[in-house]
């Protein structure tokens, strides 16, 4: 029974917060690091894919595949310990950044790719009758459009890989999870340590969840049906003799 109550001993524990903010910071700068470099390589990879040559569309499909079919853990354990058979070594910092940029860039372009087919058809047919060029086309009148549906599930993304980097712990990189599993593993106050780590999370975590929220809202502008007047009037906005 004494064991039990041990168990849940916060005693002493929060002089390890500053230790774990530290590690906190780690994480948010690998979470910002590779958030920023998937979010280019991911539309790098989606245009791949709806390229016209074959062989760079072959090439995008296989590699996201191949991402998408394994475990991001082994794909950590890949660059880490494997490349350095080859030649690359990479320090654990990088070698996380490495191997979390393919594993994200891989699912992200598949949401660029959503988003770009989402745009409606007669928008590329309006671009191509004034005969603007694919590159112009794609530049301003569909990615702009595409940009607006993929945002709310790229912040979800974004959310899931703050979480994701506790996977850099297995490599020795000193983000959070890994700064508690040493301190935990001095004073066995696993309970204490890895619940004030979850709060901590949470607490980081909860309001890019508000934040996604407000961009689906802000998203959504434009979008809204218009409301009707009293009565089965014509909407509300709309012209006079206009059908609603």
């Amino acid at each position: 029974m004494k064991d039990f109550f041990t168990l849940f001993n916060f005693t002493g524990a929060g002089e390890y917060v500053p230790d774990l903010l530290r590690g906190a910071l780690v994480s948010v700068e690998l979470t910002l690091t590779v958030m920023s470099l998937s979010l280019v390589f991911g539309l790098i990879v989606a245009l791949a894919r709806l390229t016209r040559f074959r062989t760079v569309r072959t090439v995008a499909t296989v590699y996201i595949e191949i991402i998408r079919g394994t475990p991001a853990l082994l794909q950590l354990f890949y660059i880490y310990f494997v490349l350095p058979a080859f030649g690359l070594k990479f320090p654990p910092f990088t070698a996380g950044v490495i191997a979390l940029t393919l594993n994200y860039s891989a699912y992200l372009s598949e949401v660029y790719r959503a988003g770009i087919q989402a745009v409606a058809k007669g928008q590329l047919e309006a671009a191509q009758a004034l005969g603007m060029s694919r590159s112009i086309m794609m530049r301003l009148i569909i990615l702009p459009q595409a940009v607006r549906i993929v945002v709310p599930p790229l912040g979800n993304y974004f959310i899931s890989l703050f979480k994701d980097t506790a996977l850099a712990s297995i490599i020795t990189v000193k983000e959070m999870l890994f700064t508690g599993q040493i301190i935990a593993a001095t004073n066995f106050q696993y309970f204490a340590i890895f619940t004030i780590i979850g709060g901590i999370y949470l607490a980081l975590s909860y309001p890019g969840s508000l934040g996604v929220q407000y961009l689906e809202r802000r998203m959504k502008i434009g979008y809204r049906p218009r409301r009707r007047a009293a009565f089965g009037g014509p909407a509300q906005g709309a012209p006079q003799g206009a059908v609603s």
